[in-house]
């Protein structure tokens, strides 16, 4: 059974006529009752009994129809949906990191939408931890990733977007705050909040403890910079962060690292060597040029 033949099919229900059927099919008559009269065989009834020169269908042919004109309008939906997708509508999967979840995400898709040509583009959005997002990436579930750098995975194009400066936060009035000096050692004199060790920012701050022969005493793991500086906030301890806007919002102190340049890149990640739909290859050439400049 083909689409051909049940759209012959459907057609030649709408007119009870095979000549008539043919020439709006633009095929010759022969041709269409040979399709009909394989498609009855193949299903084992008739679908049509003849009436003079014209035919109708017979109930089981009733039935047959509405199988056949469902399987067509799905036929119909879907090409639409896929000329939408390769023309200037089109959907992209993205997925990042939580503290982008803020402001640059929501701020960079807004900013692509406003241009003309990317208005009709539809977004998914999801927050992840960095592993999740490059899981995601490679089963397809995802377009466009932002997170840490994932060393081994030849398949995946990281871009770097940000950098984050890393900066310490500690409870208002904290002995920290009072040092004209703060080394990132200074740390291991106080409870620490960390990063969740399967995070990337989890597995950068723990790196760079190693680099620098430290050894915190990290008292609990936060997913993320609002869980972490929330803490931070009731005195549970003192903590390194990226310096984004969620810290900004608590009653906390931000102390710059002296003499020790720390910063995090942020990733966008998408898979190489693979198809893609306008609509995400232009997302993608927007934050190479513009994502940067935030």
């Amino acid at each position: 059974m083909t689409l051909n033949q049940l759209l012959y099919f459907q057609t030649v229900a709408k007119h009870q006529h095979f000549h008539k059927a043919a020439e709006e099919l633009n095929i010759s008559q022969p041709s269409l009752s040979r399709s009909i009269a394989t498609l009855e065989e193949e299903l084992g009834i008739m679908l049509f009994e003849r009436q003079g020169r014209n035919v109708r269908l017979t109930k089981y042919g009733r039935i047959f129809l509405e199988h056949a004109e469902r399987i067509l309008k799905d036929v119909d939906m879907a090409t639409l949906q896929m000329k939408q997708l390769t023309g200037d509508e089109g959907h992209v999967d993205i997925a990042y990191v939580f503290p982008l979840a803020g402001h640059y995400i929501p701020h960079m898709v807004r900013r692509f939408l406003s241009q003309e040509k990317n208005r009709k583009v539809t977004f998914s959005f999801h927050q992840l931890h960095t592993s999740a997002l490059i899981e995601g990436l490679k089963n397809e579930k995802f377009d466009v990733v932002f997170g840490s750098y994932v060393e081994n995975e030849p398949g995946i194009q990281f871009v770097p977007i940000i950098h984050q400066e890393m900066v310490i936060i500690a409870p208002e009035g904290h002995p920290l705050t009072e040092s004209p000096l703060v080394r990132l050692q200074d740390l291991e004199d106080y409870p620490v909040i960390g990063y969740d060790r399967t995070s990337g920012l989890g597995k950068y701050t723990n790196r760079l403890y190693e680099i620098y022969g430290m050894k915190p005493n990290i008292i609990c793991e936060s997913p993320d910079e609002y869980a972490i500086s929330a803490l931070v906030e009731e005195n549970f301890g003192v903590a390194l962060v990226a310096d984004v806007e969620t810290i900004h919002e608590r009653n906390v102190e931000i102390i710059k690292v002296k003499d020790q340049e720390i910063a995090h890149t942020v990733y966008m990640g998408y898979l190489k060597n693979h198809y893609m739909i306008p609509a995400v290859k232009n997302f993608i050439k927007f934050i190479q040029k513009e994502g940067t400049r935030l």
